[in-house]
């Protein structure tokens, strides 16, 4: 549940321990590539009703672009399809907006698919209102340069667009997440795009693979790994596959997050003792500790104007949240609700932090208000860990356990949308969510 590999708290660390335990060398074997099923079980209170048509020449590329964007925006719970079959409305063309309205629709694209020179495509799009009742009824629209095997990522992005206009709110499709998948004694560090599919492989290995952090601009990620035998943080740069070693001090090395800027990350060492939080450059040079502690300080995490690092710590006793400025000096505790509070997480727009708090012995993921301090729990399982924010602050991955097998869902932050995801026949878990695709 926390990361905090050189000394447990009863009951609480006691997953880490084990990890740190069960050493053991076994033949490495491949997972076999599988994308993430996602099922979404709710919906928000709104449901936006669009039309997505088949673009025009679409069939120039490997996959229907369409068929991306309609399961983009219904997999999100906010958007219901319009169905009008195989219809084609190009982007030259303003659509019959009356006619579109009379079907019930709120909005629908245009769009079309172009040659380009050397063997690239053109994807052209506008976005209308079908209840604007005076003036221009186009929202805006977009042209995008892809080759054939950028297919997916226009999709995307074509959904964020959408998005945004008709809920106000940026989209979150145009992303990657990664996460760990095990099978028997194997373990994956996967990274697929935002809908699950796409998925593909940054690191085998015969041991654990804990903590997976993406660098702020999406190219790299950092991770803890189990291979040498010990908790070793690696950072790793996705377009060419080649990682480095960025701490491997006496005892463990744990819990990699990075700052705002890129240029520093903060993680928990124990080479001083008991685990605390040190701040380290991303070439693993000029590691200073942040603060001083008699207890387990670890789970650092940054809020997006790079000034706070938030952290579990045991310092009153039990497990709760607490922060620290980023240049050092006494610590703040945030959380007061409950005995169990771990896993601090800042959205992305720094109005919320994310959690993992333990109710009733149930272990739930829950959301606060940074302001008013006010908590709202968002999940109603029993053994819930490693909360993530997606880029537009409004939705979390997190990973569950149901039946005995791991799996990660998502809710958006006022727990109206669910979301779950699973990879067959093999446990899931350790997501995080990545930037914006650029």
């Amino acid at each position: 549940m926390i990361k905090a590999p050189a000394s447990c708290f009863p009951n609480v660390f006691s997953g880490i321990c084990r990890l740190l335990s069960a050493a053991v060398l076994v033949c490495a074997a491949t997972i076999a590539h599988a994308d993430i099923d996602i099922t979404v079980t709710g919906a928000g209170a709104k449901l936006f009703p669009v039309i997505i048509p088949v673009f025009e020449n679409e069939g120039s590329l490997p996959n229907s672009v369409s068929e991306i964007v309609r399961a983009d925006l219904e997999r999100s719970g906010r958007f219901s399809l319009v169905d009008l079959g195989p219809l084609t409305l190009p982007e030259s063309k303003t659509p019959d907006i009356a006619a579109m309205a009379a079907r019930g629709a709120d909005a629908v694209l245009a769009a079309s698919v172009l040659p380009s020179s050397g063997g690239r495509f053109e994807i052209r799009f506008r976005l209308f209102d079908t209840t604007h009742k005076e003036g221009n009824p186009e929202l805006g629209g977009m042209l995008l340069h892809l080759s054939p095997a950028q297919h997916r990522l226009a999709a995307h992005r074509i959904a964020d667009f959408i998005y945004e206009k008709l809920t106000g709110i940026p989209g979150y499709f145009a992303t990657r997440i990664a996460y760990v998948v095990k099978s028997g004694s194997r373990y994956e560090l996967q990274i697929a795009d935002s809908d699950g599919m796409n998925a593909q492989t940054a690191l085998r290995s015969p041991e654990s693979i804990i903590s997976p952090a993406w660098s702020p601009d999406g190219q790299h990620l950092a991770y803890v790994s189990f291979e040498a035998r010990k908790p070793i943080i690696y950072i790793h740069t996705l377009a060419t596959g080649q990682r480095k070693v960025l701490a491997n001090f006496k005892g463990s090395n744990s819990a990699p997050a990075w700052a705002p800027d890129g240029k520093r990350l903060a993680v928990v060492l124990t080479k001083d003792g008991l685990s605390q939080i040190y701040l380290i450059n991303a070439d693993g040079s000029a590691a200073r500790r942040l603060i001083t502690s008699s207890g387990i300080d670890t789970e650092p995490a940054w809020s997006p104007d790079g000034n706070w690092i938030y952290f579990t710590s045991d310092r009153s006793g039990d497990p709760q949240i607490y922060r620290a400025s980023a240049t050092g000096g006494s610590a703040e505790r945030v959380t007061f609700e409950g005995v169990y509070n771990v896993t601090p997480r800042p959205s992305p727009d720094g109005a919320k932090l994310a959690f993992v708090t333990r109710n009733e012995g149930r272990f739930r993921v829950a959301v606060m208000d940074i302001a008013s301090r006010q908590v709202m729990p968002l999940t109603d399982s029993a053994r819930d860990e490693s909360p993530s924010f997606a880029p537009n602050s409004n939705m979390i991955l997190y990973a569950t356990d149901i039946g005995g097998r791991g799996m990660l869902s998502a809710t958006s932050v006022d727990g109206a949308i669910k979301q779950r995801l699973s990879v067959q026949a093999a446990n899931v878990r350790e997501p995080a969510w990545g930037p914006l695709q650029q």
